[in-house]
């Protein structure tokens, strides 16, 4: 059996755990640069405020309908996801960290369980244990979990978060009762054909005959039709090496000064650098972008790109933000307000098992530099030690004029009991 937990509003529940205040209060959380709504809680979107809504456009409809609107935490957000994918674990070992709000548990070797019983307690002990609300699905394939975990949080009062499908009649029912559009793994060119094929429930794509989904959908549709079934195709995925690491953000603000500019590149650069190191990767190759503001059609706009080769595969900051700043100094463009910029690292190769080169190597100095600068940002948080040329005050320049504190991860910010 395989079960799906999903935190409930997960961004809005973090902040309701160190602000009860916002209990049963609409909350909005907003995205970078407090741009657009990108979580609402459930009090929220019953009031219709949409997902995505520009916020200087909504600004009056929040303050009218009582809406806390909070800048995103993403520190906050992330150790609080930590702490329920650990709990988690104390359940299984078998656990995909789907994303941030979300894991698939499977459950091996439990015969003749009560899984209603075990996901209600896996829901009272995150709920106990960090105060994050959950819902929990349960069924013989990773696809019916989703569909179950749709039904729990849809029918909180009948199912009390935890839904189980365990026999065939509970499928057939959860199928004739799920629309086509929020099955898991069935995007927008999947639906425009099913639906021109007749199909607006799951259960009309499993009635399907096997040979026309895997002509008109592959291998892909083929094993999700199969693991509506009940016939499990989708097994947990294993944690794997990543073949790039990119950093991209949007600035605060617009910006036509090449020093800001190559302040970020190099910021971004050695973000990618310690991500390297972390999974025990190195690379050949360093792609950096520029792009104006694409929504101020009245300013001149550019955006441009370009790929470095390096002669030696590294995992240095050093090296890497240095390539970088380069490439970003030749393609900045004087008069251009700059929005957004980013840098990824491709070529990986595995640190201790690459290509030695006969002439062009990597400073022997940097290997142990870089170890002691990740033991130090490791020790002290906050990455106490950068580049010279990286802005020692802020990692991330981001618009966020409405965040909250980040209690759990910063001790100058922990929550105060009065």
């Amino acid at each position: 059996m395989y079960a799906l937990v999903d935190c409930n509003n997960f961004y809005a529940s973090c902040e309701r755990v160190f602000n009860p205040n916002l209990q049963n209060k609409p909350v909005a959380i907003l995205s970078n640069n407090d741009g657009c709504v990108i979580a609402r809680s459930d009090e929220a979107k019953a009031l219709n405020l949409p997902m995505g809504a520009p916020i200087f456009k909504w600004e009056n409809f929040c303050k009218t309908n009582g809406i806390s609107v909070l800048s995103s935490n993403y520190p906050l957000y992330g150790d609080m996801s930590h702490r329920v994918m650990t709990i988690l674990e104390q359940f299984t070992p078998d656990v995909e960290v789907y994303s941030i709000d979300e894991a698939f548990l499977q459950f091996k070797g439990f015969n003749n369980h009560d899984f209603t019983a075990y996901g209600t307690q896996i829901r009272q002990r995150i709920l106990k244990w960090t105060g994050i609300p959950t819902c929990v699905g349960v069924a013989p394939t990773k696809s019916l979990s989703k569909v179950a975990n749709k039904i729990a949080r849809k029918f909180p009062k009948d199912t009390k978060g935890v839904y189980v499908i365990d026999s065939e009649e509970k499928r057939i029912k959860a199928l004739k009762w799920m629309n086509i559009e929020s099955v898991w793994g069935i995007g927008r060119g999947f639906q425009k054909k099913l639906k021109a094929k007749g199909c607006n429930k799951a259960i009309d794509f499993v009635n399907l005959p096997d040979a026309w989904v895997r002509k008109n959908f592959g291998s892909t549709g083929f094993k999700l039709k199969k693991d509506l079934e009940g016939i499990p195709q989708l097994q947990l995925d294993e944690p794997t090496t990543k073949r790039a690491i990119a950093t991209t953000r949007s600035f605060d603000y617009t910006y036509d000064d090449i020093n800001y500019i190559k302040e970020r590149i190099s910021t971004f650069a050695a973000i990618c650098a310690e991500k390297l190191r972390k999974q025990g990767s190195s690379c050949y190759m360093v792609y950096v972008t520029l792009q104006s503001d694409k929504h101020k059609k009245n300013l001149e706009q550019h955006r441009a790109s370009r790929v470095v080769t390096l002669p030696y595969p590294t995992d240095s900051s050093l090296v890497i933000s240095s390539e970088a700043v380069r490439v970003a100094t030749q393609m900045f463009k004087e008069g251009i307000k700059y929005k957004r910029a980013g840098v990824i690292v491709m070529g990986l190769v595995p640190t201790d098992n690459q290509q030695l080169q006969m002439f062009d190597n990597e400073n022997p100095k940097h290997k142990p530099l870089m170890r002691t600068i990740d033991r130090l940002n490791k020790k002290y948080a906050d990455n106490k030690i950068k580049l010279g040329n990286q802005d020692l005050q802020r990692t991330w320049k981001m618009r966020q004029e409405r965040l909250s504190p980040r209690y759990t991860t910063n001790i100058n910010e922990i929550i105060v009991v009065k």
